[in-house]
């Protein structure tokens, strides 16, 4: 979905998402024009929300989501879609996050299905801006070319532009030339032009010069992770919710086979029968119910 079809802000509505995303980032220790990047992970543990990776393929190319909040207080999970593309996924648990801050309903995320939900809406600019703040965006477009207009830059710098921001800020491509339209730095033309580029194709004009850039960065943003696992800490909550007979036997072997762990992995010989794990698999896949 283009940029012009969704849910148009208002000015006081973006400058209240911009308030709560700087106020947020402040609070987390993050100056305006500090990269928040792969600190997400420490972020999510200073809030005390526990991340749940697993891969969900969908019946296409994309997945159906990137990313979902489970919230019951005290309790706070992101469900987060490792199938998906690294910098999709950053972007994603940023989203969730304003849901989070907000105590606003969550629903799947998923990039270009934005719809014309103010929330939704309203999560994406959080997202970005919390990624990327404006102010920022603007320091460097000025800083590297000198106006805050890049109309007639030429289309080889403007990639090179893009892709030091995608490296630099982990937020996706389409996520940079979307910030870099919302503060007319380029035309509409040059955002559609910008939009219809394949940005993953590995041997395509703007992978080369992201890998010339910062290869190791650039083909971390651009993998598809297929990560299992969650953090360290509910992990050993499961374990010692076992041990002080919180859960039983099945459901700490069900619960451990979801981070692809087992009980043996801390010292325990649980066995747990096919039709257990069967209905696992069948969890796993009610994470993709909103195709």
């Amino acid at each position: 979905m283009s940029m012009d079809t969704q849910y148009k802000l208002s000015i006081k509505e973006l400058e209240e998402i911009k308030d709560l995303a700087r106020e947020r980032r402040s609070v987390l220790g993050f100056g305006n024009d500090a990269p928040i990047a792969h600190d997400m992970t420490l972020i999510l543990e200073k809030l005390h929300i526990t991340p749940l990776q697993l891969p969900i393929r969908g019946r296409g190319e994309k997945p159906t989501f990137s990313a979902l909040l489970l919230y019951s207080e005290p309790l706070a999970f992101i469900g987060i879609n490792t199938a998906d593309y690294y910098d999709r996924q950053i972007f994603a648990i940023a989203h969730e996050l304003y849901h989070y801050y907000t105590k606003t309903s969550s629903q799947h995320y998923r990039e270009g299905h934005n719809g014309d939900d103010v929330i939704e809406t309203k999560a994406n600019r959080f997202a970005a801006e919390f990624l990327l703040p404006e102010d920022a965006l603007r320091r460097q477009v000025a800083n590297e070319f000198g106006s805050y207009s890049l109309i007639d830059v030429q289309s080889q710098a403007l990639l090179r532009f893009i892709a030091r921001i995608h490296c630099t800020w982990y937020l996706p491509y389409q996520s940079v030339i979307r910030r870099l339209r919302e503060i007319e730095a380029i035309t509409q033309h040059q955002f559609q032009r910008l939009q219809a580029r394949d940005e993953r194709m590995p041997d395509g004009e703007y992978a080369r010069l992201g890998q010339a850039i910062d290869p190791e960065v650039f083909s971390k943003l651009n993998t598809k992770t297929e990560t299992i696992g969650t953090s360290p800490q509910a992990v050993e909550t499961i374990v010692r919710n076992f041990e002080n007979k919180i859960i039983d036997e099945q459901t700490f072997a069900e619960t451990l086979r979801l981070f692809n762990k087992n009980p043996a992995d801390f010292g325990y010989e649980i066995t747990v029968e096919q039709e257990d794990i069967d209905e696992i698999n069948d969890f796993i896949r009610g994470w993709d119910s909103d195709r």
